[in-house]
């Protein structure tokens, strides 16, 4: 496996000290929980051998990355810059992989700059134009259902801004859409339609796929690409999880089932309300908003659900960590810890002597273990997941760990973790406040 995972600072070892043990599990309702991620582990072999669920298909495909290989190796050599434009998982996810490419310094040589606008700061969008040689731009627009509003109206003006400057014709050649097909001919996906006005390819959108579950389809993968990554080592590493949750001879087994009766049963059992995602490496701080909305908008329904918190060491080791030891102990902590020991110049001069000789990233290591020991001494529910390597697979892994525990938590709240109706309340308002600006 890519990770280990650990969760043994989980439990209540501290039995005459009741502030320790008031937010943390005790052996008989976590075996309890973990019992009843059975009928979920179930689901998922069945939803894997019949095909219904195709994000369990995802990892093992190859005919999809075959498709889009010529399509991003196109980009690459035509684009200094590509433009994402989308929301939520039409983002996110592409955004964490990218992270894997570029540091925030530029992307590796011989690729384009990737940007991933997702909101509709039209100040964000000025100053983005005005940087761009639109001749050598190109744009990946992605919306699952196409209706989605800031998709429509980023797609929009940027088609009208490159359109004045290299003409309309030269759209099909800089553009590419992601969405899926419309459900009959009545051209009821308005992104799908803005794409046939221009004559600009279209991927589609698996109708299956749920946004914020599609990181290993197209729309993680093309951006992926792009940026020169490796789209079939992201794909076996989340085969390596789903695998071994597909064999698990028992739930125990499963890390994803073990993750998820950990997150529930402290919330039902200790009124854990909060959990807390926080990895010390860099190139995970984008996961952490993947994985916020990933937990929150498949769980938050019906009262149901706790409150995703992204942190990133060290920087939240000086800005949030009071309050995690000594605020509200109403949060479960899982710490991802990075290979970090060794690597960096040595400290040569300085006249710091626990420095002295150490590098950067043993410092960073000692801070992630530290971290870890200290939420543990004061009582905090914490997992350590812990990486031999920062890569594409190791990626993949853990997205497809934490995709895997989100759906099992879903069955032990009794909600579903694929729709998300109070969403489409704001989306509803929000059409009818722009028609308003006419009124």
């Amino acid at each position: 496996m890519e990770y280990t995972h650990r969760i043994d600072a989980c439990f209540s070892d501290a039995p005459n000290d009741p502030d320790l043990n008031a937010s943390r599990l005790t052996n008989a309702p976590y075996t309890a929980m973990l019992a009843r991620t059975q009928p979920a582990l179930d689901q998922i072999r069945q939803w894997r051998n019949d095909g219904t669920l195709p994000l369990l298909a995802l990892p093992y495909r190859q005919d999809d990355i075959y498709q889009i290989t010529p399509l991003a190796a196109r980009f690459r050599d035509s684009f200094d810059d590509v433009i994402v434009l989308g929301t939520g998982g039409s983002s996110l996810g592409g955004k964490s992989l990218y992270a894997l490419a570029d540091f925030g310094w530029g992307p590796p040589q011989g690729t384009p700059r990737l940007h991933f606008m997702d909101n509709v700061d039209p100040h964000t969008f000025d100053a983005l134009f005005a940087a761009l040689n639109w001749t050598r731009t190109g744009v990946l627009t992605i919306s699952k259902s196409g209706g989605t509003a800031e998709t429509l109206i980023q797609t929009t003006i940027c088609l009208a801004r490159m359109g004045t400057v290299l003409g309309k014709d030269a759209l099909r050649n800089h553009v590419v859409a992601i969405t899926e097909a419309s459900a009959d001919d009545t051209g009821t996906n308005p992104l799908r339609v803005l794409a046939n006005r221009y004559d600009i390819p279209i991927l589609d959108h698996d109708p299956l796929v749920g946004g914020r579950y599609a990181v290993l389809s197209v729309v993680g993968l093309l951006p992926t690409m792009i940026a020169g990554l490796d789209p079939t080592a992201i794909r076996d590493g989340a085969a390596a999880v789903l695998d071994e949750t597909l064999a698990a001879m028992t739930p125990a087994d499963s890390a994803p089932a073990t993750g998820a009766a950990l997150s529930i049963g402290l919330a039902q059992e200790c009124g854990i309300a909060a959990t807390v995602i926080m990895p010390y490496l860099d190139r995970l701080a984008n996961f952490t908003a993947w994985h916020r909305q990933l937990w929150a908008e498949s769980l938050g329904k019906g009262g149901a659900g706790t409150t995703p918190i992204n942190a990133i060491g060290t920087v939240d080791q000086h800005s949030q960590l009071q309050l995690y030891l000594d605020g509200p102990a109403d949060k479960m902590f899982t710490v991802i810890c990075g290979p970090s020991s060794g690597a960096g110049d040595p400290v040569t001069e300085g006249g710091i002597d626990y420095l002295e000789g150490r590098r950067m990233g043993d410092l960073l290591d000692a801070c992630q273990r530290a971290t870890a020991e200290t939420l543990a001494a004061r009582g905090r529910p914490v997992r350590i997941m812990e990486l031999s390597v920062m890569n594409e697979r190791t990626m993949g892994a853990l997205m497809m760990h934490f995709m895997l525990e989100t759906i099992i938590a879903g069955h032990l709240l009794g909600v579903d973790p694929f729709d998300q109706p109070a969403v489409e309340e704001g989306k509803n308002l929000t059409r009818r406040y722009m028609a308003e600006f006419d009124a």
